[in-house]
């Protein structure tokens, strides 16, 4: 069926155009996401080598910030373990540092369940408006190679499912998580919540996130006066009781059947969800579509490493857009 197959009842929208009016800082900002200095600073030296351990088996050679250093550096120029082993071993020739450098064995190994640091927890006097989105990221595997070799049938595509967190007021990703392609946007939920610190005065997301358990879950850990905005699907029903205690369910429901779903996406504020879309289209750009560990521990590791990376690019400098006539 061709795409623009129910074209003429499509709603049609004129696509609003936007110029950006701090090109100079901007330009600047996008200098500054590829200085070495930005991702290796020389204070990174006092907390390269890990603190002797003492109870027993083995002493670490490098601390958990060395490794996540690396790592860092692999995922913002895109390269390999080896490739990144030399990049940071030249880096610290450069600087005239007396750093012993991580093999790619080591940053494998240890990439493995990374603790990274806590900086990555929000922790601020104003409320979250959060916008939650989840999106598809390949992994290795079979390619026709196997079919021309072995003359058998690769298996289908596996793929892991990030899900993103994302302030409407700071532009940062404010949490974050990798699971497997089986597991819901609502069972994934909860993980994310616990690793914000800060209330929630808003909460978007797409009809994914549906249903009673979701409201119950934002009442029960923060506040009842959270703005919950959820579109329900076309052919949602009131519940038993939404003629004397409607629910916020409810109230969705019946703002629809007076207004229309486009007004009421309109008068909530739902349409700022397309922010949250523009971050996953952010980070399969930058970051990339593709996740290049194989292993499941580690793909979870790349995933924080990268929430962690976006953030830092966040902080450098932002475009700031007004719309044009």
């Amino acid at each position: 069926m061709p795409h623009k197959f129910n074209a003429p009842r499509r709603h049609k929208f004129a696509k609003k155009r936007y110029r950006v009016t701090n090109w100079s800082s901007y330009n600047e900002c996008l200098r500054q996401r590829g200085d070495v200095t930005v991702w290796l600073s020389p204070e990174v030296e006092d907390g390269w080598r890990a603190e002797r351990r003492k109870t027993r088996g083995g002493q670490l050679v490098y601390s958990d910030l060395a490794i996540t250093a690396c790592l860092t550096l692999r995922m913002v120029y895109k390269q390999p373990l080896r490739q990144t082993e030399g990049l940071v071993r030249g880096l610290v020739r450069l600087m005239g540092l007396d750093l012993s450098v991580p093999g790619f064995s080591t940053l494998s190994r240890r990439g493995a369940g990374l603790n990274l640091s806590k900086e990555s927890k929000v922790q601020r006097d104003e409320p979250l408006h959060l916008v939650v989105d989840s999106t598809g990221l390949k992994i290795f595997g079979e390619d026709k190679w196997l079919q021309n070799k072995h003359r058998t049938k690769a298996k289908r595509k596996s793929w892991r499912k990030l899900h993103l967190g994302l302030d409407l007021v700071s532009g940062d990703i404010v949490c974050s998580d990798l699971t497997n392609d089986d597991v819901g946007d609502t069972t994934a939920l909860p993980d994310l919540l616990e690793q914000i610190d800060a209330d929630v005065a808003q909460f978007i997301t797409d009809g994914a996130y549906d249903g009673d358990p979701t409201s119950n879950l934002f009442v029960e850990r923060f506040s009842v006066g959270v703005e919950i905005i959820i579109p329900p699907p076309k052919n949602a029903v009131l519940g038993p009781t939404a003629a004397h205690d409607p629910s916020l369910r409810d109230q969705r429901i019946a703002a629809i059947r007076t207004v229309g779903r486009m007004a009421w996406q309109v008068s909530s504020g739902y349409n700022q969800r397309s922010r949250g879309e523009t971050q996953m289209g952010r980070w399969k750009t930058v970051i990339g579509p593709k996740l290049k560990a194989r292993s499941f521990p580690n793909q979870k590791t790349e995933a924080k490493i990268g929430a962690h990376v976006l953030n830092s690019m966040t902080e450098l400098g932002r475009p700031m857009f007004e719309p044009v006539a």
